[in-house]
This record gives C-alpha cells, sequence and structure tokens, in this order.
C-alpha cells in the first residue's frame, strides 16, 4: 500500500499536484516542512538532473487524490515513488519515518514554494550557479521562428480535473 492516507472531507488542500499524464494526484493538508534541494548522486540519477528539488512533510498530510504511485527501493533505506504509466518522479521516502518528500515540479503552482536548504553537496555540479546566466528563449518564440506549430500538449493541466484524459465528443 503506497504511503498516504485518506483525508476527512473536512480538510481543505493547501497544495495539489500529480504526474505528467494525470493518472496519479495528490492533495497535501499542510505546508510542507522544508522545501529543498538534494544534489547527491542518487538524487541526480532518481530525477535525471543535476539536482532534485523536494517538500518534506507527514504522511498524515499526504492522500493520493487520483491513482496511486509506483515505488521503487533506490537504497535499503528509501523508496521512490513515480507514476507507473509516465514515468513522473513523485516521491522519496525513507521507510521507517513517518514522512514523505514530495517532488516539487509535481506541485500545481510551483511559485509557492521556495527551496530553504540543500544536501548532497558532495555531487554539487560546479557550473550550476552559471545556468541562470544561459541565454534563454520562451517556448512559443522557438516554435514561431521555424514556422512550425506548437505541439499539442498531451499534459495534465496544473489543477484537479473531474476526469483525465478528457473525453471529447
Amino acid at each position: 500500500m503506497p504511503p498516504g492516507t485518506t483525508i476527512p472531507c473536512d480538510r481543505k488542500p493547501v497544495h495539489t499536484g500529480g504526474c505528467q499524464c494525470g493518472a496519479v494526484r495528490y492533495a497535501l493538508y499542510a505546508e510542507p516542512l522544508n522545501p529543498y534541494l538534494c544534489h547527491c548522486r542518487m538524487c541526480q540519477k532518481a530525477v535525471g538532473n543535476y539536482f532534485a528539488a523536494y517538500a518534506l512533510l507527514r504522511l498524515s498530510d499526504l492522500a493520493w487524490t487520483r491513482g496511486k504511485p509506483a515505488f521503487w527501493r533506490s537504497s535499503e533505506e528509501a523508496e521512490r515513488g513515480f507514476c507507473r504509466e509516465c514515468g513522473t518522479p513523485l516521491s522519496f521516502r525513507y521507510v521507517a519515518r513517518d514522512q514523505i518528500s514530495m517532488a516539487l515540479g509535481t506541485f500545481d503552482d510551483l511559485t509557492r514554494l521556495k527551496p530553504r536548504q540543500a544536501f548532497g553537496a558532495e555531487a554539487y555540479v560546479p557550473f550550476l550557479a552559471d545556468l541562470a546566466r544561459l541565454p534563454s528563449s520562451t517556448t512559443e518564440g522557438d516554435f514561431a521562428q521555424t514556422s512550425s506549430p506548437l505541439p499539442r500538449s498531451r499534459q495534465h493541466p496544473d489543477h484537479d480535473t473531474a476526469q483525465w484524459p478528457p473525453v471529447h465528443p
């Protein structure tokens, strides 16, 4: 059984989120305790990036509202939750603890949680601080330059939906 509980209906979610395809959705019923980045090599590989970004909370404040994640034991002490359909990394958890860390990139509103701490400094990528100064562009602008239409996304929107995927008449 995946970690997370059924929350009484009288509690209002503080945050919602889910995977890219919409097969797994969740609600948080309390503010996370410590949004953080982890640069350790295990987290780098788990999320396929230079670091992982998570928010820690009590298991009792998490409810899976659509679908359930799959879990993989990445070590004797830890497991990582992900969407079995699209592969989106969703969580990290030390199995002996009553806490879980949810991936910040899966939150519907990314602007509400700013990381306050970084772990795994031994694997910090030296050029990470330079990335904010790279030349940048927008997705729409890039496609406009090629005269190609913007691809139609099949990604779940950043809010809860009554049904997913949508039914088209």
